[in-house]
């Protein structure tokens, strides 16, 4: 397949890369400072190579690999890791379950049954296999391209999350690398071709935002070491021993210091019996607390309540908050983006109970203008220029208390650095305020919801937070 150029390309000259912290490195696959070539369409583009610099961190292992990934379809990933193990290191694998089936073991009739998510994902990797345009598939295009069978021939040792006996966790959401002990990779993007690189069959995507932290330090490196091994209990076909979701044991969050670096690491899920102050949206919520000026955010899903309530009280004290999200989230009845904005949708005829639209909405509040097929994919927010909340964590209830994530706080303004670019990128391409689809949304609710009265109020008690008074 021949090179071609990014048609996004800008004309306007490329800003400089921007220096990286000796033991963090930040990488974000649309990254208007990087340029590659992916190794899958032959496309040269903007952007960081997030799974070469995976690749390169796994090559260098001597001894050890452990990656706790939610799916795995890259092969370059898979090769690297299946080399390594035939090399004599100790390299083990942990997946969601929903995402261990290799898409070259299914039938034409398992083919036919799947639904259109999953259907779509099996075109993607038609695409990625079909190696000589011939649109059909040999034994050697599999084997060669199917990242599960990759691991698989090569028996690279792979659990999921039903090894401890029940049908999974929340979600398995996961996605890092650890490498000799050392070496941590950290990412937002699922190892996949939509989340690095972009969607195969979509020629201007370029792959659903996503960020990628490497870093260097013993201290973190066994954290996550220890979060691994919990998960893996005695590996594949054991005595059920591993532990995933609420069966983990309860673990607070540990505070590392690394060179200039201070960082917050903490695992979820905590049980809702427990205090949500120790939760990892507890930590998120002690971290925006403490703002003095200025809070991003880019987040794929934000619908944990207590957050935007105090997101709301740092606002009213002066923080300037600007806000994107993911467009296939930012106008559900749940987000967190409609208070910021000043209005309620209703489910079912029916608000959230708690629900609290802005009485003095936010004008900076949006989603972003993504390629085609493309997401805002990131979970981060950027603090007084100084601090990042980063990771697998989406801002949600079930990232909170079901799935099994990670939560990064990282105080060093060099690293924040990049993702202050980065917002700002995906800041100046949006879109802000609401949408009059949105408008006309609440306006047929209005009239079509029986149980919600003019005077705003139903049979149940709750209230039209777009109509009612203050009282």
């Amino acid at each position: 397949m021949s090179s071609c150029r990014d048609p996004q390309q800008p004309t306007a000259a490329r800003p400089q890369p921007l220096p990286q912290d000796p033991f963090i490195q930040a990488y974000f696959n649309q990254s208007q400072a990087g340029e590659y070539t992916e190794p899958y369409r032959q496309v040269s583009r903007l952007g960081d190579d997030l799974e070469q610099v995976i690749v390169e961190g796994i090559n260098n292992a001597q001894s050890t690999v452990d990656a706790a990934i939610q799916e795995l379809r890259l092969p370059n990933i898979a090769r690297s890791l299946a080399d390594k193990h035939q090399a004599g290191v100790k390299v083990r694998v942990i997946l969601e379950n929903t995402y261990t089936r290799a898409w070259g073991d299914l039938s034409q009739a398992e083919v036919a049954k799947l639904d259109s998510r999953d259907l779509s994902k099996y075109h993607e990797f038609l695409l990625l296999a079909d190696r000589d345009g011939d649109r059909q598939l040999s034994p050697v295009e599999i084997e060669e391209t199917d990242a599960l069978i990759i691991l698989r021939k090569a028996g690279v040792p792979l659990i999921d999350d039903t090894e401890d006996g029940s049908k999974g966790s929340g979600l398995m959401h996961h996605k890092f690398v650890i490498i000799d002990n050392h070496t941590l990779f950290l990412s937002s993007a699922n190892f996949t071709a939509s989340g690095v690189h972009g969607t195969l069959a979509a020629p201007d995507s370029r792959g659903h935002a996503n960020n990628l932290l490497k870093i260097e330090s013993y201290e973190l490196a066994k954290l996550f070491a220890q979060e691994f091994n919990i998960m893996w209990g005695d590996g594949p076909g054991g005595q059920s021993n591993s532990l995933f979701g609420l069966k983990k044991p309860r673990r607070p969050a540990k505070l590392v210091q690394l060179g200039d670096s201070s960082i917050w690491v903490q695992f979820s899920p905590l049980s809702p019996t427990q205090p949500w102050s120790q939760s990892s949206n507890g930590l998120i919520s002690k971290t925006l607390s403490k703002t003095t000026s200025s809070v991003d955010l880019a987040l794929f899903v934000f619908s944990e309540q207590r957050l935007a309530n105090v997101l709301q009280q740092r606002r009213d004290r002066g923080v300037e908050i600007r806000a994107l999200i993911d467009p296939s989230f930012a106008y559900r009845h749940y987000s967190e983006a409609l208070d910021m904005m000043g209005v309620a949708l209703a489910g079912n005829c029916q608000y959230e109970e708690d629900n609290r639209p802005w009485q003095n909405p936010l004008q900076t509040v949006g989603i972003p203008i993504v390629p085609p097929t493309d997401k805002l994919h990131h979970k981060f927010a950027v603090i007084d220029g100084q601090t990042i909340v980063t990771g697998s964590h989406n801002w949600s209830a079930a990232a909170n208390h079901q799935n099994d994530e990670t939560l990064l706080v990282i105080q060093n303004p060099t690293v924040a650095a990049h993702y202050s670019r980065e917002f700002e990128r995906l800041y100046e391409n949006s879109v802000l305020g609401v949408p009059a689809f949105v408008q006309r949304k609440i306006q047929a609710q209005q009239k079509d919801c029986s149980e919600i009265t003019p005077s705003g109020s139903n049979s149940r008690g709750l209230v039209n937070l777009n109509t009612a008074s203050q009282k």
